[in-house]
């Protein structure tokens, strides 16, 4: 067997039968060698023994449900192959898809890490390649998007202005991202603080800090549900949400200077938490509204 080219860590929570679709849709979307690590936090449904049964697929029991970032480095640690997929289970590969991320390391050699362009699945664009949240910024998003998706704030932050295109970018969702093993090793990993959300913002500021760039690759095209995990504990990871986020904020304004900042963002995200917890809108953020066509991957008809 040729040693891989990709290690897929896979971070799975009771992922039902999402994990064999992304399993079987993988299968398509490189010719590479690669490997598969799902990084369990805790299944029960019976899902990850069924996926382990495959020669690709090693099944690392994390002991606990650790969160995202800490099981995804835990996935990740000893790995010799040069790129690494961090994904959810809940994606679904198109034909090539991988194989175009790789192919776009290639144009791009100071790339940390690529990201694909996301689909939901109704065929909707969603806003995966981001600017980093400014104090303006942020608070016209957190505020204004849930009642008023198109207003400027949001269309920034979440850049949805134009044709999708190829090209570097502030962020990029974690959901499923490529990374250059050496830089992710060079960073360390994902920090292990975030439980929840955050993390693949926090991982991209650290490798554009250390000198590399994040890339979106809208040619690259994966599917993806969405809130598979998180849908069964709702009310837990809205307190989770504007916990990371005031998390990531507030180290950005860190020092005793910003310390009033500090306690405006921190009055703000609770107001906002207690808002979400009553009206529906508020929890699920500002719906996507670019419409923009998609390049078609090889094979996605």
């Amino acid at each position: 067997m040729n040693a891989p080219h990709v290690r897929v860590v896979c971070v799975t929570y009771s992922p039902g039968e999402a994990l064999g679709l992304f399993l079987d849709s993988l299968a398509t979307a490189t010719t590479h060698p690669y490997e598969v690590v799902l990084a369990d936090n805790g299944s029960t449904d019976g899902s990850v023994e069924a996926a382990a049964s495959r020669p690709e697929v090693t099944l690392l029991r994390t002991g606990a449900n650790l969160g995202y970032g800490r099981a995804a480095n835990l996935g990740a640690s000893g790995s010799t192959a040069p790129w690494l997929v961090v994904a959810n289970p809940d994606v679904e590969w198109t034909p090539s898809s991988l194989d175009l991320l790789l192919d776009a390391a290639g144009r791009w050699p100071r790339a940390g890490c690529l990201g694909p362009a996301i689909r939901t699945p109704d065929g909707q664009l969603y806003p995966s390649a981001r600017a980093f949240p400014s104090l303006g910024r942020g608070t016209g998003h957190a505020l204004l998007g849930p009642f008023w998706p198109g207003n400027p704030w949001t269309r920034s932050y979440r850049a949805e202005s134009g044709r999708p295109e190829e090209g570097t970018t502030g962020w990029l969702s974690g959901s499923c991202m490529l990374l250059r093993r050496g830089a992710y090793e060079a960073v360390g990993g994902f920090d292990p603080s975030y439980f929840m959300y955050c993390e693949d913002m926090d991982l991209c500021r650290r490798l554009g800090e250390a000198g590399w760039q994040d890339v979106y690759v809208p040619g690259a095209v994966v599917t993806h549900t969405g809130g598979h995990a998180t849908s069964r504990s709702a009310g837990p990871m809205l307190a989770e949400h504007h916990r990371a986020l005031y998390r990531y904020l507030s180290r950005q304004y860190d020092g005793p200077a910003h310390a009033p900042t500090r306690a405006l963002l921190g009055a703000g995200l609770l107001a906002r938490y207690l808002l979400a917890r009553r009206v529906r809108t508020v929890g699920e953020g500002a719906a996507p509204t670019r419409s923009a066509t998609l390049l078609e991957p090889p094979g996605d008809r």
